[in-house]
């Protein structure tokens, strides 16, 4: 994911930490922080536990408690990420990484078309790791007063767990709402799936989330929590876009780009003047051509790469000075939902499809859109 870096591997699993999460530890330490008091008398009312507050608002102390508390918090959230994962190993699903962020943690899994009989163990585990979570650190916070003897440090102690142990059931709860994209939505989704196809279940469960969206940013908005709008906007949009992404998986699982690339395809030879091309691209409305020399391809020349050029370096400009090298290009067995992958990761807009070196056709973007439409009827 983009804006992230990697800080390890955990079962052979890739640890991510996006830049979001980094602005969001100090937040979250300030908050804990500077409401400390109240919070541990709400504490010490649920556990009915004595909680001695010498130390716990001494000096700096709530403060450092605060980033515990926050780190604690993040750790739940791996624990809930690596849950899911596990399990998604277990059912063959390939995991490329787990990103913490600003909203928690998403585990980057490679599938194609859901399968509701893995997604429900999956979708589970998750809440289920955040409450056995919140009732170990629970069951530490009410054992503490006979463990330690120190009054002010059991109060630090009980603070800690006590708090970790309230939040992660609150992460259980909410993640257990029908609101997809989270936990609860894709336990809908597959209980959904087992009675009509993949993408209509996704499609329902996807408006439920944006319904849940919708009333999350109407409370935000009246109680002006800032925090509340962004998780429905992140709701939204991700309902959004898997129930997007599983209806191209499910209508496009048994195309492949020999079956919808166009052919055959105007190519341009690299000492093509850059001026000819926009011509070209000017009468063809075709913003990118393959480059083909000796009925080779050797690079793409498209919009994006005349783009990076000024309007007077072009004029002294070939194809061979702006075009892209070594392009990515797909066999004509490839399954059309992997180019549509590409172009999605990378932003492209076309590929040329390729067998023995030599080009066979040409898919886009527009070309997918024109026969998921067809698909639909």
């Amino acid at each position: 994911m983009d804006g992230s870096f990697r800080i390890g591997r955990i079962f052979g699993i890739p640890i991510l930490i996006h830049y979001s999460f980094i602005l969001v530890i100090p937040l979250f330490a300030w908050i804990i922080g500077s409401q400390i008091t109240v919070t541990t008398e709400m504490l010490q009312g649920f556990f009915s536990v004595p909680i001695d507050t010498s130390y716990i608002s001494e000096g700096i102390m709530p403060w450092v408690l605060g980033t515990i508390v926050a780190l604690g918090l993040f750790g739940g959230v791996l624990l809930h990420e690596l849950a899911h994962s596990v399990v998604a190993r277990r059912k063959g699903i390939k995991i490329n990484s787990i990103t913490l962020m600003i909203f928690g943690g998403i585990a980057s899994m490679e599938e194609g078309v859901p399968d509701p009989k893995a997604e429900l163990p999956m979708a589970l585990v998750g809440p289920i790791a955040s409450l056995v979570v919140g009732l170990v650190c629970m069951g530490i916070a009410y054992v503490v007063p006979a463990v330690i003897k120190n009054p002010p440090v059991a109060g630090i102690v009980i603070f800690v767990f006590g708090y970790l142990g309230v939040l992660n059931i609150i992460l259980f709860a909410f993640n257990l709402l029908p609101a997809f994209p989270m936990d609860g939505g894709r336990v809908l989704r597959a209980w959904l799936a087992e009675r009509m196809p993949i993408h209509r279940a996704t499609k329902i469960a996807a408006d439920i989330g944006k319904g849940f969206a919708i009333i999350f940013g109407l409370i935000g908005l009246f109680f002006f929590s800032p925090f509340l709008i962004l998780i429905a906007l992140f709701i939204y949009i991700g309902a959004s876009m898997e129930s997007t992404a599983v209806k191209y998986s499910f209508l496009l699982h048994d195309v492949t780009v020999g079956d919808m690339m166009s052919s055959p395809v105007t190519t341009v030879p690299p000492t093509l003047p850059v001026s000819q091309v926009i011509t070209m691209m000017y009468s063809s409305k075709h913003l990118g051509f393959p480059v083909v020399e000796r009925d080779t391809l050797i690079g793409m020349v498209t919009l994006a790469d005349i783009n990076q050029m000024t309007s007077i370096d072009r004029e002294a400009m070939q194809v061979r000075d702006v075009m892209t090298r070594d392009p990515v290009t797909l066999p004509p067995t490839a399954p059309v939902i992997d180019a549509l992958k590409i172009m999605s990761a990378r932003n492209f807009g076309r590929i040329p499809v390729v067998h023995d070196g030599k080009i066979l056709g040409i898919v886009t973007r527009t070309d997918i859109i024109k026969v998921t439409e067809l698909k639909q009827i």
